[in-house]
């Protein structure tokens, strides 16, 4: 079984996401320059290489996959080819299938469960001022090297940092693309996501982001028995 804090981890892409529109010089402040440009960013879609690492396995897992993206906050993940797994945001809750499996779960983010405090953190990626950022991210450094940008970001909150303990964000100083985002979990594991083919702004297809499941998926809402 699949832990919530691995699901949770998908959830990390709606947070780099809006990354992609920051722009400034290397001598700016970059997460301010980010706060006040995000807005910019409407849709976004790219190709990723997954990483995950964790202490039990002498080798990382390595995949590849897509995603996309709409404000405020509707997303589509997909993870390997074939696809193994999809992530969608649907209204108040999100759909995770995994088509070999023949199985979907689906997570309510109403309430102030422990699921929906989590999904918060993750929101920070679209504060609505400073102070909503602030309030769940310290920002521990602002790092340029070379022709890259280095963000590493801490949760605050007692309850984020239960299972995240820091997220690394690597931008192009040229252009501020977005190059890659990691996680850092509490348990000693981590998740890479190095982005390629990044595109600001596209037409996307509103079909992304429903997903219409086959009668003979299994479909169930493991959060009822769960935290993270």
């Amino acid at each position: 079984m699949v832990s919530l804090r691995s699901r949770l981890a998908v959830l990390a892409l709606t947070v780099t996401a809006s990354l992609s529109g920051v722009a400034g010089a290397a001598t700016e402040d970059w997460v301010e320059r980010w706060l006040e440009r995000r807005r910019e960013v409407r849709t976004w879609s790219a190709g990723f290489t997954q990483t995950r690492s964790f202490k039990a396995l002498a080798q990382p897992l390595v995949t590849t996959g897509r995603v996309w993206f709409a404000t405020p906050d509707r997303f589509r993940w997909e993870l390997g080819e074939p696809v193994e797994s999809v992530a969608v945001r649907q209204g108040d809750g999100i759909v995770l299938l995994y088509p070999p499996l023949g199985r979907a779960e689906r997570y309510s983010l109403t309430g102030e469960g422990p699921w929906r405090q989590a999904v918060a953190l993750l929101e920070a990626g679209f504060p609505d001022s400073r102070e909503a950022f602030r309030r769940r991210f310290r920002v521990a450094s602002q790092r340029v090297e070379g022709d890259q940008v280095t963000l590493l970001l801490e949760p605050r909150t007692a309850a984020g940092r239960r299972w995240l303990s820091r997220l690394r964000i690597v931008l192009a100083v040229a252009d501020l693309e977005l190059r890659s985002a990691e996680m850092h979990f509490a348990d000693g594991s981590s998740l890479l996501n190095e982005f390629s083919g990044g595109r600001i702004n596209p037409s996307l297809d509103p079909d992304l982001f429903s997903l219409e499941l086959d009668p003979a998926i299994r479909v169930v809402e493991p959060q009822r028995r769960e935290g993270p």
